[in-house]
């Protein structure tokens, strides 16, 4: 797993007002959070962001960017992803994962056969989901649980997955 590894922990939804104010939304654990990584980048880590909060929402913050000071320069942004290096997030403790480490791995059952890669992880507000492309046959969802995922281990790339019965077919 390579420290210099981009992770998007946000991205610049819109503007707000007509100062140069953007609309962020977090995807951190405890979405302040994205106030302390430093340096933000763009995905391609040519251009560094410089945030200042200015409000919260239920969604969102309200944060100036600096340098932007135009609704026009703060429009121009909508759409552009926040990333750090995968070596500034915290250490995590056991069985806790970032989802951007799990994109990659091998998938295979209790006996060690390959069943495929995870090739996303989804969370649509009950609970991460892995996306499988199987070695043959459609991708499908596994939620990511201990049940259903009983062992991953990140440093050897691969996880042990134990689908329901008829789950992947």
């Amino acid at each position: 797993m390579s420290s210099e590894r981009k992770i998007l922990i946000g991205v610049i939804s819109g503007a707000h007002g007509v100062k140069g104010l953007v609309h962020l939304k977090s995807f951190t654990e405890e979405p302040e959070a994205i106030f302390s990584y430093k340096p933000l980048t763009d995905e391609d880590g040519e251009r560094e962001f410089a945030l200042k909060i200015k409000s919260t929402t239920n969604t969102h913050f309200i944060v100036e960017v600096k340098g932007v000071k135009t609704r026009d320069e703060a429009e121009a942004l909508r759409g552009t992803k926040l990333f750090v290096t995968r070596a500034s997030l915290p250490k995590l403790k056991k069985r806790e994962f970032y989802e951007a480490d799990l994109v990659g791995l091998k998938a295979r059952d209790a006996k060690g056969k390959d069943c495929g890669d995870v090739i996303a992880v989804h969370n649509y507000g009950g609970g991460p989901f892995l996306e499988i492309a199987p070695v043959q046959g459609k991708a499908f969802m596994l939620p990511f649980t201990k049940t259903c995922v009983p062992e991953v281990d990140v440093e050897e790339k691969y996880i042990v997955i134990a689908p329901p019965e008829g789950w992947a077919s």
